[in-house]
Formats: C-alpha cells, structure tokens, sequence
C-alpha cells in the first residue's frame, strides 16, 4: 500500500469531495436517492483524482454503491421468502462498514486498499 500526504489547496479540494461522497453515503442509509449524487461526482472527478490518493477511495465509493444496488435488488426481489429481509439487513451493515472504513481511512490521509 502507498502512503500520500494531502497537500496543497488542490488536495485539499479532492479530499473534500471525497469526504462529501462519505456523507452523501451516509444519508443514503436513511433514504437511498441521494447515492446517485455521490456516484454522479464520483464518475465526474474521477480524472482529476487520477495517480492521487482520492482515486482508491473514489473507486472505493463506486463500488460501494454498485454492490450495494446488486445486494438491495437480490434481497428485494427475495423477501417474499422472506431470506431477503437477512439480505437486506446484511447489506445495510456492510454498506455502513464501508462507509465507516472509508471515512476513518480518509482521515488518516491514506489510500484504502481495494
């Protein structure tokens, strides 16, 4: 694993988009529409994250959500049998590791490792 250190105003800037995707994930718990604004900026910055430390987390956040829909699709269409509701609920403390994870370890000022 590489270790960045955040500098400049630039970094400073990326940091805070990749701390505003945490948040926005971090609603999401509660209602999930707003995680498609964080995708939205995750898929827009991503060339200006390139070769820096916000690109892990970055891809990080993409696949988060990507597994997460997968995850909340799989375990919607199975509550009917009722094994979707523990999908569902699995998913959602996963999803909140990720968030947590990411958060913790972008404030360390490191990549996270995918």
């Amino acid at each position: 694993m590489m270790d960045y250190e955040v500098v400049g105003t630039g970094d400073r800037r990326l940091n805070n988009l990749a701390l505003l995707v945490y948040a926005i994930q971090a609603i999401s718990l509660f209602t999930g529409l707003p995680m498609l604004v964080g995708l939205v900026i995750n898929y827009l910055k991503m060339p200006d994250v390139r070769g820096t430390l916000y690109e892990s987390h970055f891809r990080w956040q993409i696949r988060t959500f990507w597994w997460m829909l997968l995850w909340t699709i799989v375990g919607g269409a199975l509550t009917w049998i009722l094994v979707g509701f523990a999908i569902l609920g699995i998913a959602w403390l996963w999803f909140v590791y990720r968030i947590v994870r990411g958060f913790i370890t972008l404030n360390d000022g490191k990549a996270i490792l995918l």
